[in-house]
């Protein structure tokens, strides 16, 4: 294995590994520590885990070991090692979001998905990187650490859920859970060759998530194949009484229906996603994809969603808007990280002494109080550059005289993007296109160029905007050896429909 590739996978599938253990071919232990030693020999060089639970993963195992040979009832996923982007809260590890304002924050309680993952008898193997508070979409903008892309080291992952999908591209876990507030589940995966689902907005508890942009996030599974995918999503979602946004409606049983190939689909293919800056690799290994589903029967028919050339202005006004209000709230008072207030009650005193000196009275009686001053010194050092942007830019399109020319107005064009949809929906069964416009990119390339890095953007936030569901699974390769991924939509609610389709062309396409 060389430094400019790492492209490690395990032999099982985590619908394979969970038969074997259930069979007692395999333990929980020796599952889990087989993984441990994987991000021990590799994690030093992709950097997707901030923080690796090997002791207790290793006694929840024995666990699920000793209950299993005791004949008890054990979970879905007994046994399972399963990796968690470190935005989740979780009262047994720090939550830090990759930030220096979370760096030491212990939550009181356990999200609703990990208190899931936890009653299916998972084994939360580590707490994975991200861009900072998911803003991102490259991991670049972690606190503490860069990730890699494992099929290319000196490539990005993807993001914001880069070490989610990296964890499981490298073998280091079979399945990992991220969140996607305009892509942060599907452009990872795609760029790293794995299968990631976007679910309906509400669909998946968001209580316990913290929070971006309360009206687009969403959490999702993160796996080597769309099964694999269907037993997280099955695990994880449902009805919760703590989250006013989560749907009462019943969980469908994807892992049972999964392999039934879909008669009569009818695939949509979206004009404006195959125009003008998509790499030529990529729409070659779409259209292959499409295809292949051709040959399955399937009926390709090209639609329309003509407002989708307005999803990133509008997501980047409602997303940054959303994003400001909510973390208002790391103010380095109730909790997160303070500035240290001696050395500001020093500063303070210096500068009255200055403006004194100088019979300033003006300055003296407009200098900010030392409370003013601590809130401001901690937050411009607890954010990083791009969240401090991203706040500017939501708190501008929300104040005063602008808000009707931002942000109402780019909620009445969110309506029309899922107006577009409904349209499409009517004729089509899924919609099938790039995930990104193009592979995944050199370390720093776009880091001083943040216009395009949201850019990326464009095929991913049109489903967030809409609340509906999203999947990429791998379609091919570039000639550089770096994963492509196939994007399909299905309407709100959809996710049976959208894994059987996946699983089609998974099955057709698998050697």
């Amino acid at each position: 294995m060389t430094n400019a590739m790492l492209a490690f996978h395990p032999d099982l599938t985590a619908s394979q590994a969970l038969a074997l253990l259930t069979r007692g071919e395999l333990s929980a232990v020796e599952l889990t520590q087989s993984y441990l030693e994987r991000i021990a020999e590799h994690d030093a060089t992709v950097g997707a885990f901030l923080h690796v639970a090997a002791e207790a993963a290793l006694a929840t195992a024995a666990d699920i070991d000793s209950r299993r040979r005791a004949g008890q009832s054990v979970g879905q996923l007994a046994g399972l090692p399963v990796a968690v982007k470190d935005v989740l809260c979780d009262s047994r590890t720090r939550t830090t979001c990759a930030s220096r304002m979370l760096e030491n924050f212990q939550p009181p309680y356990d999200s609703t998905v990990v208190a899931k993952l936890r009653a299916a008898d998972a084994v939360l193997i580590g707490r994975t990187n991200m861009d900072e508070f998911a803003m991102g979409g490259s991991t670049e903008n972690s606190a503490f650490q860069i990730t890699r892309n494992p099929w290319n080291l000196q490539c990005i992952p993807g993001g914001s859920s880069g070490g989610a999908a990296a964890c499981v591209a490298a073998g280091m876990a079979p399945l990992s859970i991220g969140t996607d507030t305009g892509g942060s589940i599907r452009q990872p995966a795609g760029l790293c060759g794995v299968v990631g689902l976007k679910p309906t907005y509400g669909r998946v508890s968001r209580f316990g998530l913290v929070a971006f942009a309360s009206s687009l996030d969403q959490v999702g599974p993160l796996a080597h194949n769309t099964s694999d995918a269907a037993l997280l999503l099955e695990t994880i979602a449902g009805h919760d009484p703590q989250d006013a946004t989560s749907l009462d409606t019943p969980v469908p049983p994807y892992t049972h229906t999964i392999d039934q190939p879909l008669t009569g689909l009818r695939l949509g293919i979206v004009r404006e996603h195959f125009a003008e800056g998509l790499h030529p690799e990529v729409e070659a290994a779409v259209r292959g994809a499409l295809e292949v589903y051709r040959s399955l029967g399937a009926t390709i028919k090209e639609i329309s969603l003509p407002h989708s050339k307005y999803a990133v202005a509008t997501y980047y006004v409602i997303a940054p808007s959303e994003a400001s209000s909510n973390l208002a709230r790391y103010d380095g008072v109730h909790y997160g990280h303070r500035a240290d207030e001696s050395s500001l009650l020093a500063e303070l005193a210096t500068e009255r002494k200055q403006l004194a000196a100088a019979g300033d009275q003006e300055g003296l009686d407009n200098q900010d109080t030392g409370l003013v001053r601590m809130y401001r010194r901690s937050r411009a050092e607890g954010f990083g550059p791009e969240v401090k942007r991203r706040i500017m830019l939501g708190a501008y399109a929300l104040s005063a005289g602008y808000y009707d020319a931002y942000y109402l107005k780019a909620l009445k064009v969110r309506r029309l993007i899922r107006q577009d949809f409904d349209a499409a929906f009517a004729e089509v069964d899924l919609i099938a296109g790039p995930v990104t416009a193009q592979p995944a990119w050199g370390l720093g390339e776009m880091a001083g160029d943040p216009l395009s890095m949201y850019l990326v953007d464009l095929y991913t936030v049109s489903a967030n905007l809409a609340g509906i569901p999203g999947l990429s699974l791998p379609c091919g390769f570039t000639q550089d050896g770096l994963p492509i991924g196939l994007q399909l939509q299905a309407p709100a609610l959809g996710e049976e429909t959208l894994l059987r389709g996946a699983r089609m062309y998974e099955q057709a396409t698998s050697s």
